[in-house]
């Protein structure tokens, strides 16, 4: 009893509340059973995804060795004391497979990295043709060479690409060709949040990109025979040649992987419907193609009865279905998503000719095991992460109890049995949209609303109708008698995109978020693996951090200023419009602008915004944050546009009446606005800018890119300093000027831009 009183009193009742949540989590443990499985593939993730978040080769050797010592620590403890068992095994198994993950990647990284070239440069290059690629929507040709580095002469491997009225003939895999071209080093993300080329580069071993700027000759032609690439060519230009237009765009894809010939309005309209698995050669195709092929083979062989009572015909069939799988992904060019579809349909096979269950976690743990093993960098794309939710989501409520209940066999109508079917197809599209959107949200920035309702006839429309026609399409060319199911292939796939277009263009059919931090999505992602992975009640606690990260999405707020990494493009939030410092035709740098801030609709100039005064060379404009009755505050902004020379006196009062200066030019030291001075110089060591003016918060490129081989800045990257309180990007900074506070910078800057003497701006 002493003992007892001295245990709940005293220095030792913390003692007893670790001992009983230490005996808590065992009990739930040695309950857990396979369920405990999976976590060993999310603990590798971590590792990988830790490493991609640390910044530098001290922080990663720290990580290894914090988890080596971790693991050490439940060792020792294991060898002094039986207890525990459960809890000691995950605390020596979890941080090992952290620790593998991030050393995977880390080698992977190793292995295949290339740095890319210091510059861009025009040079004729001299190389074999590794891939060819061909855009059909787009008019050009993109090839992959290995050739040698201008400046230095060491072999490397660049992307060009090539107008389609230079092709050649004999212009393949293995030919060797001569061409001249503009190359540029990857591009970085253009704003915080936005696609990282170079990262995708980088493990690809691409250390340039750019654009043949004339004809191209051939060298030699190609050799080896028929490639895999050609043989994927081939095939998407004959099913083009048998059905024309976006629909048999859309068979190419489903019969090669091929999508370069999709109209852009049809992939966003597919995009925007929920529908853009559908052109991602992944699991629904693979599985449609086993499932096809072992059934065929199952019946037909079924038919031989010397052959039935001497073979087991599940095994035969099994292996006719693997084999369908991996032609298939062979053809369609084994990407990532076919890769992992194909090995977990070849498990699912494996299971189903020896008579176990073949739709398990186990199932999921080992391929994404597979996947991450050979393709670490994977884990931090949208594919790998919304194929393996989609999986994973279908998994999990197929296993779930009520669901099984539901679905169990029973005497009942077919239209009472149909009517069930189709319940459960469309509880299954809502929670896979649910799975996929903080994904989507988070990588894109918009996501389809009512993807649940167009996969409920899209889906079926697909698997049960379209690809078994295409196939008898092909199989019907051989003797030259397609033509009958390439139109009823073209009729079901204008039914597809026609449905495609209505619901994408239906109100609220789509959400848009701005870019944000990965705290959300990560929040969503750890309370949708709880809800998953495990069984019981105990999922449930799953949906708190799910409701949290859903939550802190939802509550995202755009940034007022985004400042792309030359400094040459500039977008302004104003009352839920985009301002653009430049204006002109649409491309990459205007739709990444809208897309980071969250905005559909046209863009305006800036010229059209209250106060905004412009010329040729500079603009100035006054933003107005936190209204009058939030004691509301004004931004006086001075931004440069041209090339006109200035005189520095001129430079020095327009910066002086500025709060924030934003150029893509180098300006002199003298310049030297009251709150920020985003420069060349500046741009070039930070990248991309958001800026939060009521915060008073910057996000920049750098501070998510550390030291990994694929950023290079031209200096080495310090935090951006603030005059005011503190430092660093998410330092506040001093307080900005009351309303009407300072005089309007206009008049300064007009001046400024007529006079065009005394060059001091390069």
């Amino acid at each position: 009893m002493l003992a007892g009183a001295a245990l709940q009193h005293g220095p030792w009742r913390s003692y007893a509340g670790l001992s009983r949540a230490c005996a808590a989590t065992e009990r739930f443990l040695s309950h857990a059973g396979f369920d405990r499985g999976p976590w060993l593939a999310v603990a590798f993730a971590v590792g990988i995804a830790g490493w991609f978040m640390l910044g530098n080769a001290w922080q990663w050797a720290a990580a290894l060795v914090g988890m080596a010592g971790l693991s050490l620590a439940a060792v020792g403890a294991l060898r002094q004391d039986g207890a525990y068992p459960y809890l000691r095994q995950l605390l020596i198994v979890l941080p090992l497979m952290i620790a593998a993950g991030l050393v995977g990647v880390w080698s992977k990284s190793v292995l295949v990295g290339v740095p890319a070239i210091e510059r861009p440069v025009v040079a004729t290059l001299t190389g074999t043709v590794l891939s060819r690629e061909e855009r059909v929507a787009e008019g050009r040709v993109r090839l992959v060479l290995a050739t040698h580095a201008p400046a230095d002469g060491r072999t490397i491997r660049v992307r060009i690409n090539l107008d389609r009225k230079h092709d050649r003939p004999g212009l393949a895999e293995t030919s060797r060709i001569r061409v001249k071209a503009r190359l540029m080093p990857p591009a970085p993300p253009l704003l915080p949040g936005g696609y990282d080329f170079a990262r995708t580069a980088w493990f690809k071993g691409l250390a340039a990109t750019g654009s043949a700027l004339g004809p191209v000759e051939v060298v030699e032609g190609p050799h080896g025979g028929l490639s895999l690439g050609g043989l994927q060519a081939s095939l998407s230009r004959h099913v083009r040649e048998n059905l024309a237009g976006s629909s048999g765009a859309i068979a190419a894809t489903l019969a090669s992987g091929d999508r370069g010939a999709i109209a852009p309005a049809d992939d966003q309209a597919m995009r925007d419907a929920g529908l853009a698995h559908l052109l991602s050669i992944s699991g629904l195709h693979v599985s449609a193609v086993v499932g096809a092929a072992y059934v065929l083979a199952l019946r037909l062989l079924a038919l031989w009865p010397w052959l039935t009572l001497r073979v087991r015909l599940p095994l035969v069939a099994a292996a006719s279905g693997a084999l369908a799988g991996i032609a298939y992904t062979l053809v369609t060019g084994a990407e990532v998503p076919t890769v992992r579809s194909c090995i977990a349909a070849l498990l699912v096979l494996g299971a189903l000719a020896l008579g176990r269950q073949p739709l398990s976690m186990r199932m999921i743990t080992v391929a994404a095991l597979f996947v991450m093993l050979f393709w670490p960098e994977a884990v931090v794309g949208p594919s790998f992460q919304m194929s393996f939710s989609a999986v994973i989501a279908i998994v999990a409520l197929h296993q779930a109890a009520p669901i099984r209940a539901f679905l169990a066999p029973r005497e009942e109508s077919l239209l009472r049995r149909g009517g069930r079917h189709v319940a459960m197809l469309f509880l299954t599209g809502l929670v896979i949209e649910c799975a996929l959107m903080p994904i989507g949200l988070y990588h894109f920035h918009r996501a389809g609303v009512y993807g649940s309702l167009a996969n409920l006839v899209a889906i079926p429309l697909t698997t049960l109708v379209t690809m078994p026609l295409i196939a008898v399409a092909l199989v019907l060319d051989l003797v030259g008698a397609g033509t009958p199911a390439w139109w009823l292939t073209g009729q079901s796939l204008d039914l597809l995109l026609a449905m495609a277009h209505f619901v994408a263009s239906r109100p609220g059919a789509v959400t848009m978020l701005p870019a944000f931090g990965a705290g959300g999505v990560l929040l969503a992602a750890l309370g949708g693996l709880w809800l998953a992975l495990w069984s019981g009640r105990v999922r449930l606690l799953g949906l708190v951090p799910a409701a949290l990260g859903f939550c802190w999405m939802a509550l995202q707020s755009p940034p007022d200023l985004l400042i792309s990494g030359d400094g040459r493009h500039v977008g302004i939030v104003e009352k839920g419009e985009l301002v653009l410092l430049r204006s002109g035709k649409e491309g990459f740098a205007q739709e990444t602008l809208a897309e980071l801030a969250g905005m559909r609709g046209a863009p305006r100039r800036i010229e059209t915004l209250p106060g905004a005064r412009c010329n040729r060379d500079f603009c100035t404009a006054r933003l107005v944050r936190g209204g009058l009755e939030r004691e509301g505050r004004a931004w006086n902004l001075l931004l440069s546009r041209g090339k006109v020379n200035v005189p520095e006196r001129a430079l020095f009062q327009a910066c002086a009446a500025s709060d924030i200066v934003i150029s893509d030019r180098w300006l002199p030291s003298s310049c030297r606005p009251r709150w920020f001075k985003a420069d060349k110089s500046t741009l070039r060591r930070t990248g991309g800018l958001s800026i939060n003016l009521e915060q008073g918060l910057v996000r920049t490129v750098a501070e998510d890119q550390g030291e990994h081989g694929w950023w290079r800045t031209a200096a080495p990257f310090r935090r951006v300093e603030f005059p005011g309180k503190g430092s660093g990007t998410t330092a506040r900074t001093r307080e900005p000027p009351q309303l009407g506070g300072p005089p309007d910078v206009a008049a300064t800057s007009a001046a400024l831009v007529r006079a065009n003497t005394s060059a001091v701006i390069p």
